[in-house]
């Protein structure tokens, strides 16, 4: 009878310490969970994994997999590098390359307001790639759209004009009789020039595609044929005639090769592209969208035949047009009264 006893007793003594050390952690886990954001202890040292969600001159935030969002603070020791390979190191980066959209990882230690000063941060050349290319698309749309607003305020303050204009026409109306049928008109013409404006507005961040050309490349090769560059001069041609245009250009290959080669050779074929054009025809660097390099995804065409594997091997060049600059700027007729 006394083994059983004893052994009860133990049990309980074992249940009861894990009740007390396991009450921090769960406290601090929801904390954590309700604010959304994690507080690091001043000299606490820490490594995350996660993207960043927001880049400001001295800090970045990191989201990790639960959702979870740090403050990181850069000074003059942390270092910045790719991983590197099997028996080498990465290369060192600037700390602009952070961007928004970089998967990463960060090592360091809490200050006195809840930061994480960064030591070190790595991250793969990918990775670097891929939000280079998000945040080459992001900003021209950030800025299109603080454009957009400050150009739509405009228009509300000539639509509150405008009515203005068109109470003194239609004063002049009631005591005109003679002038009733053109004041009506120059009312309608008004009307009719802001919502014209408004829809021109509302399309400058809007763009359509005018040309869509694809240039092949031989196997394992990012030179351009005879052929290929034709077809480059044809669309440069169009595109330096055109007004308010980007050129968007994708590189892509066959499954010829392990998938890392086949990125980095459909993203070489991408930057012959470009350097073509500019080189060439003279095609400024802000109107091209940075090149990306997708690699074996997206085929046009079966990878099990040659002549699929062919078309597979290509570059697409879109020259695309802002739908705004392309409708004429509407024109207000009165009549005399």
């Amino acid at each position: 009878m006394v083994f059983p006893k004893f052994r009860m007793f133990s049990l309980l003594t074992l249940a009861i310490a894990l009740l007390v050390f396991s009450a921090p952690a769960t406290l601090a886990q929801d904390i954590t969970a309700s604010t959304g954001a994690r507080t690091v202890v001043s000299g606490q040292k820490m490594k995350i994994k996660g993207v960043v969600t927001r880049r400001d001159a001295d800090t970045f935030n990191v989201r990790d997999n639960n959702g979870v969002d740090t403050t990181v603070r850069l000074d003059d020791r942390t270092t910045v590098k790719a991983k590197g390979g099997f028996l080498r190191s990465g290369a060192n980066y600037a700390q602009t390359q952070i961007l928004r959209g970089l998967n990463l990882e960060v090592e360091g230690r809490g200050n006195q307001s809840g930061e994480l000063i960064a030591d070190k941060i790595r991250f793969n050349e990918s990775d670097l790639r891929v939000a280079r290319a998000v945040e080459s698309r992001a900003a021209p749309l950030e800025e299109r759209a603080s454009t957009t607003e400050t150009k739509l305020s405009q228009v509300e303050q000539n639509a509150q004009r405008l009515s203005g204009q068109l109470d003194e026409l239609a004063a002049v109306a009631n005591t005109a009789k003679g002038g009733a049928k053109a004041a009506q008109e120059t009312a309608d013409s008004a009307i009719n020039g802001v919502n014209l404006t408004n829809e021109r507005i509302s399309a400058l961040d809007d763009y359509e595609p005018q040309s869509v050309a694809a240039v092949n490349f031989k196997t394992g090769s990012a030179v351009l044929s005879t052929d290929s560059k034709t077809k480059l001069d044809e669309i440069a041609t169009k595109a330096l005639n055109a007004k308010g245009y980007v050129i968007e250009v994708s590189g892509f290959a066959d499954t010829t090769g392990s998938i890392e080669r086949n990125r980095a050779l459909s993203q070489r074929r991408a930057d012959t592209v470009i350097r073509y054009l500019v080189e060439n025809h003279s095609i400024p660097l802000r109107r091209i969208v940075t090149p990306y390099g997708y690699g074996e995804t997206n085929p046009v065409a079966e990878n099990t035949s040659r002549e699929g594997r062919a078309q597979n091997r290509r570059v697409e060049v879109k020259l695309l047009v802002n739908k705004g600059l392309m409708q004429q700027t509407p024109a207000m007729h009165t009549s005399g009264l």
